[in-house]
């Protein structure tokens, strides 16, 4: 089995260092990286399979650092903040990132976290292990329509009006989850254990945001907000 490439950039000479050696204990391969600057150098030289980004990095933050990571590439990426700020978080998630981690944060827990990540991204098929998904809307195997919009579950491919759309892995997984159960309200823990593995109660936050990088490019109005409850895929 390959050995999985971590990009991890943290100016803290200290953290970077023990970080490090605690990734490397658990058979990751880490390339570490003081700013986001020769962070961004490493990823292209690289192509990581993972990349953890603080926010509060110097020559280029975190956040512009996602942003130009994800332009290229939808290779996952993890934010780490000194804060569980709000800004911070929602800045990190909106410029594409999948996850994020609080500092001081326990290494066992960052890579349970890595792992909840790798085990989304290299999963070939839907939520639901396959499942669920063939129940056709249009007849046609493996492909769902709502209005203009086709989910083809087992190409893994989305088209809206014919034109293809590109997704993430974590935004293809939330589509996956939706268009499982058109109509059906979804609530947000609900969609942080089956979407992003958590077993354990985590921030929507991170829910509320991939929720709205959705909307964006399948449209506004395909997935309706029930207050208090969740979210759901309009059928």
């Amino acid at each position: 089995m390959a050995e999985t490439h971590v990009l991890f950039v943290e100016d803290d000479d200290v953290i970077r260092e023990a970080t490090t050696l605690a990734l490397e204990r658990d058979g990751f391969v880490v390339t570490a990286m003081p700013d986001g600057l020769s962070g961004l150098e490493s990823f292209r030289a690289d192509r990581p399979d993972i990349a953890l980004l603080d926010v509060m990095v110097p020559g280029m933050d975190g956040v512009s650092l996602c942003r130009r990571i994800r332009d290229e590439s939808t290779v996952p990426v993890i934010m780490l903040s000194a804060r569980a700020d709000s800004i911070d978080v929602v800045l990190g998630l909106e410029a594409g990132a999948d996850d994020y981690v609080t500092k001081p944060f326990d290494g066992s827990v960052l890579v349970a976290r890595i792992r909840a990540v790798l085990r989304r991204f290299g999963h070939a098929g839907g939520p639901n292990g396959g499942g669920g998904a063939d129940d056709d809307a249009d007849g046609e195997r493996g492909v769902l329509t709502f209005g203009e919009l086709e989910v083809d579950t087992e190409g893994m491919e989305v088209r809206k009006a014919g034109a293809p759309v590109a997704l993430t892995p974590t935004e293809m997984r939330l589509l996956l989850e939706f268009s499982s159960a058109p109509g059906t309200v979804l609530s947000r823990d609900r969609l942080l254990e089956r979407v992003w593995d958590y077993d354990w109660g985590g921030d929507t936050r991170v829910v509320d945001v991939h929720v709205q990088r959705l909307r964006t490019k399948i449209g506004q109005d395909r997935i309706e907000t029930v207050r208090g409850f969740g979210y759901k895929l309009k059928a």
